[in-house]
């Protein structure tokens, strides 16, 4: 008989119940047997109430009916042997093969270990296998590839690059004098610069608890608009006192900024916590703003330690080991953690954000904020690089430019040494002889008539290599080894009579790159003037010239004594000259 509508509706109620109490081969055989109880059209009835297809009440009504075709099935499980649909990899034969071709083209890792991944995705390792023939889902990929050992994992940073041959023995060296300058008493130190913040409704990574649908709105990509302010943040960090101090500037990071940090530092906090220091000792990277090859870095410490009458030692971390630096995780690991989820308006957020980050060990921080103006690309004298070097900084015998101090007080200066004659130049006989050779007035004559086309080619040269003009005043130097006479001498006889400029060397006692350098404008002019033109005699040899010479009954000075005749090379020169 047919069901009736009310007896659907109590069905269905039932199953609502039941459903979530029964597994898959209890509620198939739950629906059966509500169906056998019906009668006809009950298998009709029981679906449209539970909602199941007509063929699994059907089969749950054949099981209900035989409790031994339960016997059969395996023990946990809902189905008999072979039902369902078979895996790919059995429907589709040689899948498996082909996919294991595709993956080791892929693949990365050590061959040897059991975790290994792949470059390609899970679609495109879908697509391929398609377009070989086995069509397959990505799902049905990524549980072959886990059965094979593979893991979705992301990247890990552990991996260093070149390390420093005296590494390890530059942190022990560290380590041991942070714990003699806290045993003494002494200020110890850790600085850095921060990353730089753009100010503004600029995002930032982390979450922070906000009402529902009210998420904190910033602009929608990263690029720096015209106008907009970067905070540079530089840092101090006590470790003695677990006190960290930052100032933040709007400026640059500079070398002049990074030690107004630390004098801000000790004028503020420094000196009153330790009021009896002798020695403040400062340990950094080897880069940036406090890099160990700054001389503007070491001359600011030199008028800080000069201010304070503090020795300031400073002590690197070798390139590369800057997050062993103790700031980097003592410090601004928790001022990201303050700053995180929220844009950074103005420099005052900033700096506010700093002075909110506490730690439950014990951190307070303070902020102050640099408005001050650090030009960058500022350069120290080489005179005072000098008086740093030899009066002002005091160096380590092991790796002087990683550990050196800053003496409070510079050393006396020694008393310069007179400075000697300059060196003789060529023997103005020898000059007359090769303008005489060589066909050209006389070197002083050479001098006037050659002289200021040979000046204008020489600046013309210096200003395309410098990209501008001369910003000083044209000085002799006393030390020069050549006169002008003397150049324009040699390039006349280079471009005359083929001497080579080896030996033209010799026989004016300077290395070849002394004439050849500042020949080359010298040539110019002599073209200039129609003395550049060869005369069809060819002296490349010494004894070449002398014969010349001889034939021209010009006497030409012996040159340097000990080497052959006929070899133009001087005791700078070693390549052979051409016969």
């Amino acid at each position: 008989m047919a069901v009736s509508k009310a007896d659907e509706d109590a069905l269905a109620v039932k199953f609502a119940v039941m459903r979530a109490f029964l597994d898959e081969r209890g509620w198939r055989v739950y629906l059966g047997s509500e169906a056998n109880a019906l009668g006809y059209g009950g298998v009709a009835a029981v679906a449209r109430a539970s909602g199941a297809s007509k063929t699994t009440v059907a089969a749950g009504a054949e099981e209900a009916r035989d409790p031994g075709a339960l016997a059969a099935l395996p023990p946990g499980g809902s189905r008999r042997p072979g039902a369902g649909r078979p895996a790919a990899e059995n429907a589709q034969p040689g899948l498996k093969q082909e996919l294991d071709g595709l993956l080791e083209e892929g693949r990365r890792g050590d061959p040897v270990a059991a975790l290994t991944w792949n470059i390609l995705s899970l679609r495109d390792i879908a697509r391929q296998m398609t377009l070989r023939g086995f069509p397959v889902s990505k799902d049905t990929v990524a549980r072959l590839m886990r059965a094979d050992g593979y893991s979705l994992r992301g990247m890990s940073r552990v991996l260093e690059g070149n390390q420093h041959e005296d590494r390890d023995i530059q942190f022990g060296n560290i380590n041991a004098e942070i714990t003699r300058a806290l045993e003494e008493g002494e200020p110890v130190v850790s600085v850095d610069g921060k990353k730089k913040e753009m100010l503004g409704a600029y995002g930032r990574a982390g979450a922070c608890w906000r009402p529902e649908g009210d998420p904190v709105r910033v602009r929608s990509h990263d690029f720096k608009d015209e106008g907009t302010v970067t905070a540079v943040p530089y840092g101090v960090y006590d470790i003695a006192a677990n006190r960290g101090f930052a100032a933040v500037g709007t400026s640059r990071d500079t070398a002049a900024f990074a030690v107004n940090a630390i004098r801000r530092w000790w004028r503020d906090e420094g000196a009153l916590r330790y009021p009896r220091a002798a020695r403040l000792l400062v340990t950094c990277d080897a880069g940036g703003a406090n890099a160990c090859r700054s001389h503007l870095w070491k001359d600011q410490l030199a008028l800080l330690a000069a201010q304070t009458g503090l020795r300031i030692e400073v002590m690197h971390f070798p390139p590369g080991t800057s997050k062993w630096n103790k700031i980097e995780h003592r410090l601004f690991c928790h001022v990201t953690r303050t700053w995180r989820a929220r844009p950074l308006m103005t420099v005052q957020d900033a700096v506010a954000g700093i002075a909110a980050t506490v730690t439950s060990k014990g951190l307070k921080c303070t902020a102050v904020l640099d408005d001050g103006d650090y030009p960058a690309g500022l350069k120290v004298p080489p005179a005072r690089i000098r008086d740093l070097a030899t009066r002002w900084t005091e160096r380590s015998a092991f790796h002087g430019e990683w550990n050196y101090a800053l003496l409070p007080a510079p050393r006396p200066a020694e008393p310069e040494p007179e400075p000697g004659p300059p060196p003789a130049g060529p023997d103005p006989a020898l000059l007359d002889g090769l303008a005489a050779l060589a066909g050209v007035p006389a070197p002083a004559a050479l001098r006037a008539a050659a002289g200021p086309a040979w000046t204008a080619a020489r600046e013309l040269r210096l200003h395309a290599e410098r990209g501008h003009g001369r910003r000083h005043a044209v000085t002799r130097d006393p030390y020069r080894k050549l006169s002008d006479e003397a150049v324009l001498v040699a390039a006349a006889c280079h471009a005359r009579l083929a001497m080579p400029w080896a030996l033209l060397a010799r026989l004016l006692g300077v290395h070849h790159t002394t004439i050849s350098v500042p020949a080359a404008p010298a040539l110019t002019a002599l073209h200039a003037l129609g003395l550049s033109h060869p005369t069809g005699t060819r002296a490349k040899t010494m004894t070449a010239l002398r014969e010349h010479a001889a034939k021209a009954g010009i006497p030409i000075p012996v040159p340097v004594p000990g080497l052959p005749e006929g070899n133009p090379q001087t005791a700078h020169d070693t390549p052979k000259a051409s016969n």
